[in-house]
């Protein structure tokens, strides 16, 4: 729908390795998926993007780069069809990516449209005329959750006493620490 997506933020994330794997089938769309999610990185800094021939087969690439990567975004397109094919191949993709993520503590930037027409999915692939950009916000949420936990672990490294006591990758309050892209509370926890 579009309705709720949080406001592109501009994250400095240096040093962070991702990686985008994206179906090869719908080819425009998933084309402007893929563009869209490169363009979150920094100038000069291009995510590795790896082909893959449907949805199905994103969980199994995303887990071997997540061996290698700070965030992975996957990005694929399912279209309605005459039979339930949508409904196994899209509930199969996205418990297999959420256990990548849990499974090697990286995060997976959730790029998989399920959609009735094809122009649904155009609708939603950040290309010129679409009104909403999914490949975009799947890198966005990657890289906000890479930046999270690479303060967390940072963090759990500090003696005790200078540990915040919040983090977050939107603003909560308290200062914006650019560099690391989240927030460092000073209150208790809520």
């Amino acid at each position: 729908s579009g309705r709720g997506a949080p406001d592109a933020v501009a994250l400095v994330a240096g040093g962070l390795r991702v990686a985008i794997v994206a179906a090869s089938r719908h080819a425009t769309i998933m084309d402007g998926l893929a563009q869209r999610a490169a363009d979150l990185h920094e100038a000069g800094a291009q995510p590795l993007l790896v082909r893959v021939a449907g949805s199905h087969e994103l969980p199994v690439v995303a887990d071997e780069l997540a061996r290698t990567h700070d965030a992975v975004i996957a990005l694929a397109v399912v279209i309605r069809g005459g039979t339930t094919h949508l409904e196994y191949v899209c509930r199969a993709a996205t418990d297999w990516l959420n256990r990548v993520a849990l499974d090697r503590a990286t995060p997976v930037g959730f790029g998989l449209l399920t959609c009735d027409t094809e122009a649904q999915a155009l609708d939603r692939a950040g290309l010129d005329g679409s009104t909403e950009d999914k490949g975009f916000e799947a890198a966005q949420a990657a890289k906000e959750t890479a930046l999270t936990l690479r303060e967390l672990r940072r963090r759990a490294r500090l003696p005790p006493a200078t540990k915040p006591r919040e983090v977050s990758a939107s603003v909560v309050g308290g200062r914006k620490n650019r560099e690391a892209g989240v927030i460092l509370a000073q209150g208790p926890l809520r």
